[in-house]
């Protein structure tokens, strides 16, 4: 598995330090054409191809990844200089014998093919060196395996250096896919920069996936039965684990809602939340009376609220009209639903009203059915999402670039499938993040899958899992059909209300399951899922000093001749794998 990670800096000793030519990243290696022993290539099926160069004492360097292929043309341009030909034990390895016109060849005359825009960079830290000379006899049995799990930061963006700089019949004009994206997901602009460093991990086998199977909502009865006789909710959990398997009746939302949003805490009496009601129904009848007190001449001085309204209005008018409960001209439920969200505005008055919060709050209104109530089970589901619809967008990225961590797991040759279709980037997934499906599924169906989202269970980012769910059912269509950027993207929107969500529930939790139970999961799964207690052990953090050092906290849930020509190709860069362009002239999100 390959994943993006951020450049770490590292002080460096007397000695130590690279030789940085042209600018080029710390992370790289050198070495003599003399030196090659041999060249490992990938298994047919990995979805990428990549060579690893093995040097005659046995050291093995960090991989070269190719996600657009055409890792030939490197191969092609070697033989100019040495003689390749197959292993007869091992078809996936190229054996090499230097032939004299290489020792001709020099340095200067190298860095003259057009193919060789790559052979610019620093000398291999001395300390990478040592450690993967470590790793090799750690593992002498299997080099492959020592590379790929003791290796990071390494690169696997060479590509475009070897085909030359004219890289338009390759990939889509920038201004193309700029329209793409700006129809489907406003305030968001691919930044087409080098690849970013990655952290290279074995690939993972995470176990057969478990059948799951859903159980029928939680009754009345049920719900009854676990409330004492001051009105606290017994067995907290074990009602979580219901909910999280079959939702709630209908007749229950209304209740159980307050005490998953967090606006009731679990262990309060009835008379405690009585108490807290009346509270909180003056504290919204406060800020709703601010804005209401304002006057037509102050709101003319004050752009900002003017422009609140303006949102609110348009956007309340076209949320969930063909619900009966918003149907219709002066509908009593718009004007909730329009007071509510400028309410809103005078509570988290920096955010104010972002296009998108009406299609969270309709449903909460919905169930609610007051005013009072549903603005506070709302406040308590803007404290989740906030960072979706704030102006820097920081919750999209990262749950974009996790959503892609997780799917490069499950699936790796669909990921580069994606990639090499100007998707890898998974914007078509934006919607589905930025409002939690409201516009995918029904409105009794969003109805469901919130209520199960709002127990965390079973790991952290659930939401991510469904994603992933989605996907992979959609995934043999779009490979088989062979389909392209507009097709990807057409297909995922044409999902709309098409899309079971018991079957996603299922298929979300199996995964869920499997990969909890999988005990080599990559640090970086662990995090995002929130996993602990299994041990994975990170390339960088092991220093062979001994066999226990490195072992970090993860997963289970709750889961040279101057002579010869000297190849050289810089490794990760310093720059952010995270970031992402943005417009200067967005100022906020918008669903597609």
């Amino acid at each position: 598995m390959v994943n993006t990670v951020p450049s770490k800096k590292k002080p460096h000793t007397n000695g130590d330090a690279p030789s940085h030519r042209n600018g080029k990243s710390k992370w790289s290696f050198l070495f003599s054409l003399t030196d090659l022993k041999s060249i490992k290539q990938n298994k047919e099926g990995m979805g990428w191809s990549y060579l690893v160069f093995c040097l005659k004492d046995d050291v093995v360097l960090p991989a070269l990844h190719f996600h657009q292929g055409d890792s030939k043309l490197l191969i092609d341009s070697l033989e100019k200089y040495v003689v390749l030909c197959e292993s007869p034990q091992d078809k996936r390895t190229l054996l090499v014998n230097c032939q004299n016109k290489s020792l001709s060849q020099s340095f200067e005359n190298l860095l003259d093919e057009p193919a060789y825009g790559l052979i610019q960079a620093g000398l291999l830290d001395r300390r990478k060196l040592l450690w993967a000379i470590h790793q090799w006899k750690k593992i002498k049995k299997d080099p492959y395996t020592a590379t790929m799990v003791g290796f990071s930061k390494v690169t696997n963006y060479i590509f475009d250096s070897l085909r030359g700089s004219d890289t338009s019949t390759h990939q889509r004009p920038p201004s193309e896919m700029a329209d793409f994206l700006s129809d489907a997901i406003p305030g968001l602009k691919i930044n087409q920069q080098e690849e970013p460093g990655f952290e290279v991990i074995t690939r993972i086998d995470l176990g057969e996936r478990p059948i799951v199977q859903r159980r029928e909502p939680v009754s009345l009865e049920e719900w009854t039965k676990n409330i004492d006789s001051e009105g606290r909710i017994l067995n907290v959990d074990n009602m979580k684990q219901m909910i999280f398997r079959g939702g709630l009746s209908h007749v229950l939302r209304k209740q159980a809602w307050k005490f998953l949003l967090g606006y009731f805490p679990w262990d309060s009496t009835k008379e405690e939340r009585t108490q807290l009601q009346k509270q909180k129904t003056d504290e919204y009848f406060r800020m709703k009376l601010q804005w209401k007190s304002v006057s037509e001449e102050q709101e003319k001085r004050n752009s900002r609220l003017r422009d609140y309204r303006s949102l609110i209005e348009k956007d309340v008018n076209r949320t969930d009209r063909t619900n009966k409960f918003y149907e219709g001209q002066d509908n009593p439920g718009l004007i909730l639903l329009h007071d509510i969200l400028m309410t809103y505005c005078m509570y988290d008055f920096d955010l104010g009203y972002v296009q998108g919060m009406s299609d969270l709050l309709s449903p909460l209104l919905y169930v609610m059915e007051n005013e009072v109530d549903a603005f506070w089970c709302f406040a308590s589901y803007m404290d989740q999402m906030h960072q979706n619809f704030e102006e820097q967008m920081q919750g999209m990225k990262t749950q974009l670039i996790q959503l892609s961590t997780l799917l490069r797991l499950l699936d790796s040759g669909f990921c580069s499938y994606l990639e090499s279709q100007d998707s890898g980037y998974l914007y078509f997934c934006f919607r589905w993040l930025l409002i939690r499906f409201k516009r995918e599924f029904s409105f009794l169906d969003i109805l469901r899958l919130w209520e199960v989202m709002w127990t965390e269970l079973p790991c952290k980012n659930f939401h991510l899992l469904l994603c992933c769910a989605i996907l992979e059912s959609e995934k043999q269509q779009i490979m088989e059909k062979h389909y392209g950027f507009n097709e990807i993207l057409k297909h995922i929107n044409e999902l709309s209300m098409k899309i079971d969500v018991e079957d996603v529930l299922c298929k979300a939790e199996a995964i869920s399951l499997q990969m909890v139970k999988c005990k080599e999961l990559p640090q970086a799964v662990c995090e995002i899922l929130g996993l602990q207690d299994s041990e994975v052990t990170t390339p960088d953090s092991d220093t062979g000093e001994d066999e226990n050092v490195g072992m970090t906290s993860c997963p289970t849930s709750t889961f040279q001749s101057d002579s010869l020509p000297v190849l050289a190709t810089s490794g990760a860069r310093d720059d952010d794998p995270t970031q992402i362009s943005v417009s200067p002239n967005v100022s906020r999100l918008t669903p597609a």
